[in-house]
């Protein structure tokens, strides 16, 4: 079975959920690490008052005993203490639809002139629940010493200079989470926060860059058997998918249509000394395909770049229109960000850690923890010995 995620909950419903399939039984769920990933989430120089109300943990409704998979789907609970949907008072119906967000776009899908049951679904406060199912498919993920590893890139006209590498992406973690920003750079850092302070007095938003990077991923992960198999394809599509996303990147992305093939492909170099190690002795001096080649890993760590947009919800507000009288007014407000871009940054993580293990899975899939580990080792020792010794 491939491993999925569907979510569903409101904003200011009860709790967020995510259904997650295909899990092997056996699997340990770190739960301190869970929560730790929540709670990043959370966190954050730019967010607003909802995330001081919220504490946001993982509880598990279905699908673990003791903390291990049982192999059932497994149901994750986010409980919202902000609940209050029906109360009409605090969530009243919005008319004035706000450009950038799915107001408008869903008033006229679902015809009715309230933008409140939209706003609330596509309301970024799902991604707790998608943060939590990435989270629970790294769990897995590491059982084979596979690492994801994501932070702020930049903003505006700041980019930070961090080159991320397998030898220093530890410390470069741990000068990420020393950041209030999550951004690994104190000069990139600084400028952040002082873009994020001139929008706040602005009445206005800011979004900016995210990156991530998974490392120890073995070659041939995805496919290039059909177009809806491979992995860039699926990476592409879940960081797509996070709210106010608008690109997607993976290695030079967009700079390749600036260079030739000579100064984009990367070369093949082969060390016998290296076969034990989880690209069995195949490397590059570059990474310029961002570890993805034909739809599948190569065995160099992946890189993926996102584009997160401002947040749509201005302080300010900007031109609409009432959708009860269909004259020209200013948006209404809803409670919001300044800047998500942190946030963003985790959920953006554990969404490429969630695909990297449902492709891992699709290549070593066993109904228990046991059955993938041997049909992993079989295939890593058969890959270590494809050239001739």
């Amino acid at each position: 079975m491939t491993l999925t995620c569907k979510t569903a909950g409101e904003s200011h419903g009860p709790c967020g959920i995510a259904l997650i399939e295909g899990l092997p039984a056996g699997l340990r769920l770190d739960m301190e690490f869970i929560n730790a990933e929540l709670l990043r989430r959370q966190g954050g120089y730019g967010r607003g008052g909802r995330q001081a109300i919220e504490d946001d943990k993982a509880i598990f409704l279905a699908g673990v005993r003791q903390g291990i998979t049982t192999g059932a789907p497994l149901v994750v609970q986010i409980l919202n203490k902000d609940s209050r949907l029906d109360d009409l008072e605090a969530t009243p119906p919005m008319h004035r639809p706000r450009p950038g967000h799915a107001d408008l776009a869903g008033a006229l899908k679902w015809l009715t002139n309230d933008c409140r049951n939209t706003l609330e679904r596509a309301s970024a406060r799902e991604t707790a629940a998608r943060s939590a199912a990435g989270a629970v498919a790294r769990c897995l993920l590491r059982e084979f010493d596979i690492e994801v590893f994501g932070f702020v890139r930049g903003m505006l006209d700041v980019i930070a200079p961090t080159e991320v590498t397998r030898e220093n992406w530890q410390e470069v973690r741990e000068e990420r989470d020393d950041s209030a920003v999550y951004c690994p750079d104190d000069a990139t850092c600084k400028a952040i926060i002082k873009h994020i302070k001139n929008a706040k007095k602005e009445k206005d938003t800011v979004g900016g860059l995210c990156e991530t990077h998974v490392f120890g991923c073995p070659p041939g992960l995805g496919s290039c058997v059909q177009w809806n198999e491979k992995l860039d394809s699926k990476l592409a599509g879940a960081v797509m998918g996070i709210q106010a996303f608008k690109a997607v990147e993976i290695g030079l992305g967009s700079e390749c249509g600036r260079l030739k093939g000579s100064q984009v492909h990367d070369p093949i170099l082969y060390n016998a000394s290296e076969k034990n190690h989880s690209h069995f002795g195949f490397t590059r001096p570059t990474n310029h395909a961002g570890g993805i080649e034909g739809g599948m890993t190569n065995g160099m760590p992946i890189v993926v770049r996102g584009t997160m947009k401002p947040i749509s919800t201005l302080l300010q507000g900007m031109d609409s229109v009432n959708l009860e009288t269909g004259k020209d007014e200013r948006s209404d407000y809803e409670r919001s960000d300044v800047c998500a871009l942190p946030a963003a940054s985790v959920v953006m993580e554990n969404v490429v850690g969630f695909e990297v293990a449902a492709a891992f899975l699709d290549s070593f899939g066993g109904v228990t923890m046991d059955l993938v580990r041997a049909s992993h080792d079989v295939f890593a020792n058969a890959a270590r010995n494809i050239v001739s010794s």
